[in-house]
């Protein structure tokens, strides 16, 4: 149903497919339903320009002119992220952890940033239910790192249980 109303708002296949980085900074394909136009990663540099933003890890625009209109209530809810099930199922990704990156906003990691790769990512995690896109990278790395480096099974049960109230309200996701 998802992959009808995304490909009926707009020209292109439903899933997105994008090489992130995991656990030891092995590569491998995530996968989300497409929530922009077809030539979306074509277009940033330019939206960025016109927002007065620069790339830069948890660059998201509150008001992405790429994002469609199907899209926005995908991301809302994150319904955007269930086809990265699949990666879970394939052993890539976990429920839980720092998210994955792209490898352009890993090379720009210092040091003990790199850290964050020392477990798989995974769908959710303490910066997604502690402000999700409002949060700015600095707090974003804090939580993920906090995640890393006090791991427990505890922990993820808490981490998923807000997980859903963050997705039920829809706050912080654009």
């Amino acid at each position: 149903v998802m992959g009808l109303l995304i490909r009926r708002g707009s020209p292109g296949p439903a899933l997105f497919r994008q090489e992130r980085i995991g656990r030891g900074g092995e590569t491998f394909s995530m996968y989300k339903f497409r929530t922009m136009a077809e030539n979306a990663e074509a277009m940033l540099l330019d939206v960025l320009r016109e927002a007065g933003k620069e790339v830069q890890p948890l660059y998201k625009l509150p008001k992405d002119p790429r994002v469609t209109r199907v899209g926005r209530v995908l991301r809302r809810y994150s319904f955007d992220e269930l086809p990265q099930l699949l990666n879970v199922v394939r052993g890539e990704m976990s429920l839980v952890g720092p998210r994955p990156q792209i490898a352009a906003e890993v090379e720009t990691y210092a040091d003990d940033v790199r850290r964050r790769l020392l477990v798989k990512p995974g769908m959710t995690g303490l910066w997604q239910v502690n402000g999700r896109s409002d949060l700015k990278w600095d707090d974003a790395i804090r939580f993920d790192l906090y995640y890393v480096e006090n791991w427990a099974v505890l922990l993820d049960l808490v981490i998923l249980w807000r997980t859903l109230r963050a997705v039920r309200t829809g706050s912080g996701a654009y």
